[in-house]
C-alpha cells in the first residue's frame, strides 16, 4: 500500500513538471519567450544561453586572442543578444593557478576585454557589456594538469 501511494505522487509529479509554460520570469523579473530542448521543454534564457548558444570561450595558455573556435562562439553570443535586446553581460576573465595572483589578474582583465571588445566588433552595444577579472580564484576544474588548465583558461559571459 505505502510503495503504490509513493508511486502516486511520483507520478502525479513527473506530470506536473511536464505542464511548463512557454515563459518564464527571470531574475529581473522581465518575461521572456523561451527556446526548447528536443523533448520540447522549454529553456530560460540563462540556460539557453548557457546550453544553445555557449557562455564561455576558451584561451591558450597565456593568450588572450581569440581563437577561430571562440570568434564561432562570439559570432552566436552576438546574434543571441541581438536578439534580446534587454540582456545585459557581465564578461567574466579566469586564468589557470600557474603564475602569481597579479599577473593572472592582468590576464583575466584582458581576457574579458578580449571577449567584450569580440562581441562589439560583432556589433552588440559596449553599454551592454562589462567586464571582470577573476584571475585564478575561482578555477572551472580544480587540478593541476592541462585538462584542468585548460578549461580555467576562458572568458565567460554571464547575464546580469
Amino acid at each position: 500500500m505505502r510503495l503504490q501511494i509513493l508511486t502516486l505522487a511520483a507520478a502525479m509529479t513527473v506530470l506536473a513538471a511536464c505542464d511548463t509554460p512557454a515563459t518564464k520570469t527571470t531574475d529581473a523579473g522581465a518575461v521572456a519567450t523561451q527556446g526548447t530542448t528536443g523533448q520540447g521543454v522549454a529553456l530560460s534564457v540563462v540556460d539557453q544561453w548557457k546550453q544553445t548558444v555557449g557562455d564561455r570561450i576558451f584561451f591558450d595558455f597565456d593568450k588572450s586572442s581569440i581563437s577561430p573556435e571562440a570568434k564561432a562562439i562570439l559570432e552566436r553570443q552576438s546574434a543571441f543578444l541581438k536578439a534580446n535586446a534587454q540582456i545585459t553581460l557581465t564578461v567574466e576573465g579566469h586564468c589557470d593557478e600557474r603564475g602569481t595572483r597579479e599577473y593572472n589578474l592582468a590576464l583575466g582583465e584582458r581576457r574579458a576585454t578580449a571577449d567584450k571588445n569580440g562581441l562589439v566588433a560583432l556589433g552588440v552595444q559596449a553599454s551592454r557589456l562589462q567586464t571582470i577579472s577573476y584571475g585564478k580564484e575561482r578555477p572551472a576544474v580544480v587540478g593541476s594538469n592541462e585538462a584542468a588548465w585548460a578549461q580555467n583558461r576562458r572568458a565567460v559571459g554571464v547575464i546580469n
